[in-house]
């Protein structure tokens, strides 16, 4: 089976195209391309922990650490050192290969970014990749990012440049777009996807995954959410997505960009099995394992191994050398 050709010059009608098709033949479609560059029953697996949590300055729709927003959630100063530490050491155990740590900062002051640094060099030493979300980024901080040793940093477009100003109004859509290409040029891997089921139309999801697929380069992660309704938030009650949609954009995802990481990332709380065994069908192939992500709760870890024991799925193994030194080798 050749390997589908990376393209950045997509246009929107052949991404409506892809959404028009037949569920069958979408599927078809992004599982042949799925199984062109990867291995089609391995998922990628991370953990995601919050390590400051609250009054962001930011006004995200969907976000319980608003400062604007009354979610009952409280305020937390950054975690210590050690409570990280420890928490990375837990993932790593359950079969975790990246360690991603998000911060409720608008951005990260420089005094912010050193006991970031030390968390990130901490979690490398554990034998673990590391992934930081710490909001909009200057050139200079991606590049002590990156001398520190750290392998991705998220930072998502959300939705479509159309739709943003619904979502958020405190940064632009072209801020994310400044930030990823900061992270970029430093060298940093890219994870970058967006949120579905904020009210946005197909035409929003379709303009979101162009945006993305037509970067100078794809992300090497590419996370698609269905919205956590979290109350006291301006998107709590909105309709819901119909599963069968969320599957459709987690398809067009993996034939736009057939060399990324596809992740079903929050909201797999509220989703069925069957649903998440379709969109690994439909070429996700990365999920965040663990009880929380950052203030909302995720399937539990052995819920999640006992759906990939179903499926016959099996956790993708860490790709660097340190890890089998410290993990004790293949098959731990």
């Amino acid at each position: 089976m050749t390997a589908a050709e990376i393209r950045h010059d997509w246009s929107m009608d052949e991404i409506r195209v892809l959404f028009a098709l037949p569920f069958n033949d979408l599927m078809f479609s992004a599982q042949t391309v799925h199984r062109a560059h990867f291995d089609p029953n391995q998922v990628q697996v991370s953990t995601l922990l919050s390590i400051k949590t609250g009054a962001c300055a930011e006004d995200c729709s969907y976000c319980s650490q608003s400062a604007k927003y009354d979610t009952g959630l409280e305020r937390e100063k950054l975690l210590p050192l050690d409570e990280v530490v420890e928490a990375a050491q837990a993932a790593r155990a359950k079969g975790s290969t990246r360690f991603c740590m998000g911060a409720a900062w608008r951005n990260p002051t420089d005094k912010n970014l050193d006991k970031v640094i030390e968390m990130i060099s901490a979690v490398r030493e554990l034998g673990m990749q590391t992934c930081v979300t710490l909001g909009m980024l200057t050139a200079a901080q991606a590049e002590r990012l990156r001398d520190a040793g750290l392998d991705y940093y998220n930072h998502n477009l959300d939705t479509s440049p159309e739709f943003y100003g619904n979502v958020i109004t405190t940064r632009t859509f072209q801020d994310r777009i400044d930030t990823l290409k900061c992270v970029r040029d430093a060298g940093i891997n890219v994870c970058s996807g967006g949120i579905l089921g904020m009210g946005e139309s197909g035409t929003d999801r379709a303009r979101m995954l162009q945006e993305l697929a037509n970067l100078e380069r794809h992300p090497e992660s590419v996370p698609i959410n269905m919205l956590v309704q979290v109350e006291g938030t301006p998107l709590h009650g909105s309709e819901e997505l119909d599963p069968i949609e969320f599957v459709r954009s987690i398809a067009v995802a993996r034939i736009l960009m057939p060399e990324s990481h596809v992740r079903l990332s929050a909201g797999r709380t509220d989703m069925s099995d069957e649903t998440q065994a379709l969109c690994f069908l439909a070429g996700a192939n990365s999920i965040f394992y663990g009880e929380r992500l950052l203030t909302t709760d995720n399937p539990g870890a052995d819920h999640d191994q006992a759906l990939f024991d179903r499926l016959g799925i099996n956790m993708e193994a860490a790709e660097f050398e340190a890890d089998r030194q410290v993990c004790g080798g293949p098959g731990h």
